[in-house]
């Protein structure tokens, strides 16, 4: 089969969809990306990208072909808009040069935003070839959680041009169960709905770190508490850095963040304000192929995520590379990712957005033995293979595609 992926986002930029994508090639089947000029998180054209240059590439036998966009800047405001804008814009406008070629199906990556499935509509209709569109992100409930739109006849038109896409798609492709009320809320039949949760890629496995690797160095001496993801509003980096505070007095708990993000330098300016540079450690961010090694060296992994209904519905995509990686997981948030936690009986979960709660669970974990940390870990290891599997995963999905596939005029 021959699968078109629409995706603004997509290597040397770092989502699931590169994996995905590499999965689908090495099962023999031509795989061909439409998306953008790489620009995320940084705000800004990657090395050897512009606006024009790179139009088309390849990625291990993956064909590319980029459009040009407006970068993100700083990731707010009028800038990201346009950023959105200019890729539904502009791929639509060359996609049916650039993708001539027959498929036999259409493949959405829908993090934010829902505007990468306007191409995608398009060729539909040129090529009368049906549309599977995996919904990540939940528009138009997500803009307002993370304050991004405040105004609600802006939300309001956001929510008629996601039923419109709704309406128009194939079938849809959820990765948490939760969504499922949501998107049926919006018009959407009970039968176009599959449940697709992510996996992680491949590298993400139980690794042992040499003595001498570097990845030593970096990381302070004591109990070592890592986030690795997106430093943004999404993140709660308030309940992070006040829970830090309650262990001020514990000064072997040491606060590991790998990432960056748009509230990176809010984040340093609090880490200094609040005298927590003993304890909190912003290292950056680092290439995907190094985050195994740096999960080895953790005590314990943490994911947070603000409490907001919406953050409830989700299961955030770092959770399945923790449990990958046979590592405890200290989890502050909500619904759905609490459930796959304590079903895996892979760490400890407070309540999103509670401090003290944080804080005692990280202090909890510090105190004990290191054979039930590792059990922990083992049990989420042992969660993934049964429920997230890469290779599972990858199969179903083909099983959909391949019947899906029938439907191409």
């Amino acid at each position: 089969m021959h699968v078109l992926i629409v995706t603004q986002y997509f290597w040397p930029e770092e989502f699931r969809i590169n994996d995905l994508a590499l999965g689908l090639k090495e099962r023999g089947h031509r795989v061909t990306i439409l998306t953008g000029k790489p620009n995320y998180p940084g705000g800004a054209f990657f090395p050897g990208y512009s606006f024009f240059a790179c139009a088309r590439e390849d990625y291990h036998g993956v064909t590319i072909r980029r459009v040009p966009l407006l970068p993100r800047g700083s990731g707010k405001g009028l800038r990201l808009a346009l950023n959105y804008f200019s890729f539904a814009f502009l791929a639509s406008l060359l996609a049916p040069w650039l993708c001539r070629e027959k498929y036999d199906v259409i493949f959405v990556y829908q993090t934010s935003p829902i505007t990468v499935a306007i191409p995608a509509l398009l060729l539909r209709f040129l090529k009368h070839t049906p549309i599977m569109l995996w919904v990540l992100d939940l528009w138009p409930e997500s803009l307002s959680a993370t304050g991004a739109i405040h105004s609600q006849r802006v939300i309001g038109w956001v929510d008629r041009l996601v039923r419109y896409i709704y309406k128009r798609c194939d079938r849809i492709l959820i990765q948490s169960r939760s969504f499922a009320d949501s998107i049926q809320s919006k018009g959407v039949q009970a039968d176009k709905l599959l449940y697709f949760p992510n996996s992680a890629e491949i590298l993400y496995q139980p690794t042992a770190v040499p003595l001498e690797a570097p990845e030593r160095v970096q990381l302070p001496n004591g109990f070592r508490v890592i986030f690795a993801g997106n430093i943004g509003a999404a993140q709660d980096f308030e309940t992070i850095l006040t829970a830090a505070e309650k262990l001020k007095p514990y000064p072997d708990i040491h606060w590991i963040i790998l990432g960056d993000g748009r509230r990176r330098a809010w984040v340093d300016d609090q880490v200094k304000s609040r005298c927590l540079s003993g304890q909190v450690h912003l290292l950056g961010r680092f290439p995907l192929e190094a985050m195994p090694r740096y999960f080895a060296l953790a005590d314990v992994l943490l994911v947070t995520l603000r409490k907001e209904p919406i953050f409830a519905l989700t299961i955030p995509g770092k959770i399945q590379s923790y449990l990958a990686c046979a590592k405890p997981v200290v989890a502050a948030l909500d619904g759905e990712g609490v459930r796959v936690i304590e079903e895996a009986g892979a760490g400890i979960a407070v309540p999103a957005g509670d401090a003290n709660a944080l804080a005692n669970a990280i202090l909890r974990m510090s105190q004990l033995p290191a054979d039930a940390l590792r059990n922990m870990g083992l049990c989420g290891r042992t969660y993934y293979k049964q429920y997230f599997d890469r290779e599972r995963l990858l199969d179903q999905l083909l099983q959909w595609i391949a019947m899906l596939a029938p439907m191409r005029k």
